[in-house]
């Protein structure tokens, strides 16, 4: 290959990387504006949540006290559920094009030698379960529970920096 040929594969890199950036930049816009909303419990609950999954609203209809306060707390967190699952399709969905772009773009593997072996690992999903306590404690290290952590609830001492027994 002649010094011109490297010269242009390079510029034609670059070029498909500036366009990645355009696109980066315009996706990231284009998602900071996205919310998607879900109900529960017959239209008695609606979960609005943007593109962060954070919740930004919260409306219950007329009739929210046909409901237990139980029941109220399980239908918000069905509807977040499913505004979350909404909202990850439309990520993916505004995502295609940049996709598109990178699978028609040279892996770094292929530019630079002895990258080929090395493996990303995949992301590992959050729980949706509810929280236990013991679960709270829990250190999936192996390590478990931090020194201390083994007494019941509100029963530790020393519950500020002024109490009496330091």
């Amino acid at each position: 290959m002649t010094n011109e040929q490297a010269k242009a594969e390079l510029a034609a890199i670059m070029d498909g990387v500036q366009e990645q950036m355009r696109t980066i930049a315009r996706i990231q816009q284009q998602r900071a504006e996205l919310t998607a909303s879900a109900t529960a419990r017959g239209k008695k609950v609606t979960v609005t949540v943007n593109a962060d999954n954070t919740v930004i609203d919260v409306k219950f209809s007329a009739d929210i006290d046909e409901l237990s306060y139980s029941e109220i707390a399980k239908a918000v967190v069905e509807a977040a559920q499913r505004a979350v699952r909404e909202i990850s399709q439309q990520t993916t969905d505004l995502m295609s094009p940049l996709e598109l772009q990178r699978s028609r773009m040279p892996k770094l593997s292929d530019l630079v030698e002895g990258l080929a072996g090395i493996e990303v690992p995949n992301p590992v999903a959050a729980s949706t379960e509810r929280p236990a306590a013991a679960a709270r404690r829990k250190v999936f290290d192996g390590s478990g529970p931090p020194p201390g952590g083994d007494e019941p609830e509100g029963t530790r001492r020393g519950k500020s920096v002024t109490d009496s027994s330091w």
